[in-house]
């Protein structure tokens, strides 16, 4: 039984929304490390890991929360309404970032990062408190096989065989069927958060609740490391395997994908866990506990503050530009190589978002979606 916070998961929070900030806010994006940007189309950086990674917290997050209030005896009809509740909120900060600053909603992007995790978020907590672990189990499992199976073996109307292509997958088709008009505008014909890929997100969650009921169900550090350890190893070899058949694709939510970063996760969390709370080093921990603490909040504050400096207009050597623009040239460019430049930009927005999430943690607000 969790008797007390667990540092370790705060500061994995962080790390995430830190890592997530810095990825989506370069200086330019024709100069960016390759290990800061997504995969083309298959395979797996480490970007490809942090939204993975965020859905495994929520997952963790449902078995200490929900976890705790059930052996309390809070009855889980309640749950599932302050669990509704907060999805909807989820949601309703995705759609609204997104229409932000246009309010364009006859073209608005239906999906979303928060639009995801609030589906993903509200669809495990129902099956965590309905079902058995041994059914979770057996459901994480259908959800995978079931649908590796359709993507690689049903024919995709209209266009032929199944394949993994952009845009051509029984995937994008079904989003296709469902939200044109309304994906995204990169594409148009397809959604990296679309429908049918939804459904293998909410294992990535589900794997978080295993790893948190290590937690709950264990007390002792050596048997909380060792278990973490043995299935981050094992998810990972999974993945591997997998993917040698179903490729591993962050757009495609692939099944091989979800594993293969549920592995890392644990791993993560595990590495986390013993310099944290094992070995005590925890100094260097304050600005990664200082963005998770209101992750959320800092996320939607980064669409926001990214799409306001984009917009806002300054002058620079007699000519309009934005202040995104103005920053970036008179901070970095032309001193320094456009790579770093660009990674320069990318810390001077964290450095912005800092700010006020330090505020917040000075004064203990704690922003709850």
């Amino acid at each position: 039984m969790v008797k007390q916070r667990i540092l370790a998961l705060d500061v994995f929070r962080g790390i995430t929304i830190f890592a997530m900030i810095l990825v989506n806010n370069p200086g330019s994006w024709s100069h960016v490390y390759a290990p800061m940007l997504h995969a083309k189309w298959h395979g797996c950086t480490p970007t490809d890991l942090i939204f993975p990674f965020f859905l495994f917290i929520v997952g963790v997050a449902i078995e200490l929360s929900l976890g705790g209030q059930l052996r309390k005896g809070q009855a889980k009809r309640t749950l599932v309404k302050k669990s509704l509740i907060r999805s909807l909120k989820l949601i309703g900060l995705g759609l609204l970032l997104t229409a932000f600053p246009y309010f364009d909603f006859a073209n608005l992007r239906f999906p979303g990062v928060l639009q995801r995790i609030g589906i993903v978020y509200f669809i495990s907590t129902l099956m965590y408190l309905y079902w058995s672990p041994r059914t979770l189990v057996i459901a994480s499992s259908a959800i995978l096989v079931g649908y590796w199976l359709c993507m690689t073996l049903i024919p995709v109307p209209g266009i032929g065989p199944a394949n993994l292509d952009p845009g051509t997958n029984l995937a994008a088709w079904i989003d296709q069927q469902i939200l044109t008009g309304h994906m995204w505008s990169q594409t148009k014909t397809w959604d990296p958060e679309g429908l049918f890929s939804t459904l293998p997100a909410i294992v990535t969650c589900l794997l978080g609740v295993a790893c948190g009921k290590v937690l709950t169900g264990y007390s002792n550090h050596q048997e909380r490391l060792t278990k973490w350890g043995l299935s981050g190893v094992a998810l990972l070899i999974a993945g591997v395997l997998w993917s040698l058949v179903f490729p591993m694709n962050k757009a495609l939510w692939t099944s091989s994908f979800v594993l293969y970063t549920a592995g890392w996760a644990f791993l993560g969390l595990a590495a986390c866990y013993w310099i944290l709370d094992v070995q005590g080093w925890k100094k260097w921990s304050v600005p990664f506990v200082i963005y998770g603490m209101n992750a959320i909040t800092v996320f939607f504050l980064s669409g926001v503050i990214a799409k306001l400096f984009g917009l806002i207009k300054v002058s620079w050597e007699g000519e309009a530009v934005s202040v995104m623009f103005f920053l970036q040239e008179a901070l970095f460019n032309g001193w320094l190589a456009p790579k770093n430049a660009s990674l320069a930009g990318a810390i001077l927005m964290m450095v912005i978002l800092f700010i006020p999430a330090y505020l917040m943690w000075k004064r203990n607000i704690v922003i709850k979606v």
